[in-house]
């Protein structure tokens, strides 16, 4: 039985896109947090807040706010952490250059990851659009 996983030539056929999340993706020094603020343009939901700021780096970062009190303990902070990065990592390539700082809302405590990541999907689509320069 060969299929595109047995078969060398089929896999290198068409390799799997690479969706990274390399260390110029992310917003790490407190004054990249506070200028995204200064400046931010803001949409939420019942689970995340999403602030936004342009940047001049030609590509989008991600910051995350996920604490304690929203969310719980370091289990429950972990997963919405792995979530947000996860929905970033896909739609990173096609954002523009916008820094974002997502916080969590007491929501997606108890929410299923496939309902973060739909939220965290309209999140993006609305923040596009309106960081949009006409």
């Amino acid at each position: 039985m060969t299929g595109a996983l047995t078969d060398p030539v089929a896999a290198s056929a068409h390799p799997p896109a690479r969706l990274g999340f390399a260390a110029r993706q992310r917003l790490l020094k407190p004054a990249d947090f506070d200028r995204v603020y200064a400046r931010r343009v803001r949409v939420s939901d019942s689970f995340f807040s999403v602030n936004a700021a342009p940047n001049e780096l030609g590509f989008a970062r991600l910051g995350l706010s996920i604490g304690a009190k929203a969310v719980g303990n370091s289990v429950a902070r972990n997963r919405v952490k792995r979530q947000v990065r996860e929905s970033f990592r896909q739609v990173a390539s096609a954002m523009p250059a916008l820094d974002l700082v997502v916080g969590a809302r007491p929501g997606s405590r108890t929410a299923h990851n496939a309902r973060l990541r739909e939220s965290l999907n309209v999140l993006w689509t609305e923040i596009e659009k309106r960081c949009v320069v006409s």
